[in-house]
């Protein structure tokens, strides 16, 4: 399914804040740069998987980009709906304005499952042509992200390289 445009449709995959080895304001510095980058590219759509770190601090960057660019739209992928019960009251806020500032949003299976975060990640990069990614090497979920979207031919765009 294309949701709008893919070859204007980008995704962002990283690990969690404890994988990486910058700070938050490092990582949303070059995050930043990134969608300032492909939206100059023309891209007008982004997915964010909503995961703690890199792909909510993206959603959060959007947000603001979306008042400067109002024809950008957020698609948020989830695994399963309650994948974010249990965040502190501050984190759940910002799930919440990013869900209800979405263009779509979309679930990759009813409740929680083994192959819940695998088959949203792959939903991602199937409907993208672009990854920008905060990669460190480390095997995990961004790991398998990275090498599907290159086995797939998608541009990645390591902002860790």
């Amino acid at each position: 399914m294309e949701l709008f445009d893919r070859s204007k449709q980008c995704c962002f995959t990283g690990h969690r804040p404890e994988k990486l080895n910058i700070s938050e304001e490092e990582a949303k510095a070059l995050l930043c740069n990134a969608i300032n980058t492909a939206i100059d590219r023309g891209y007008r759509t982004f997915i964010t998987g909503m995961a703690k770190g890199v792909d909510i601090w993206a959603g959060e960057l959007l947000l603001d980009f979306k008042n400067l660019y109002p024809d950008i739209n957020i698609v948020c992928a989830l695994p399963y709906p309650t994948f974010y019960h249990g965040r502190n009251a501050k984190e759940q806020a910002l799930y919440k304005k990013i869900l209800s500032a979405a263009k779509l949003v979309h679930m990759s299976y009813p409740s929680y499952s083994p192959l819940s975060y695998q088959s949203r990640n792959m939903w991602m990069v199937d409907n993208s042509s672009l990854v920008i990614a905060l990669f460190t090497g480390e095997v995990g979920g961004t790991r398998n992200t990275v090498k599907y979207a290159e086995s797939q031919g998608l541009e990645v765009l390591n902002l860790l390289k």
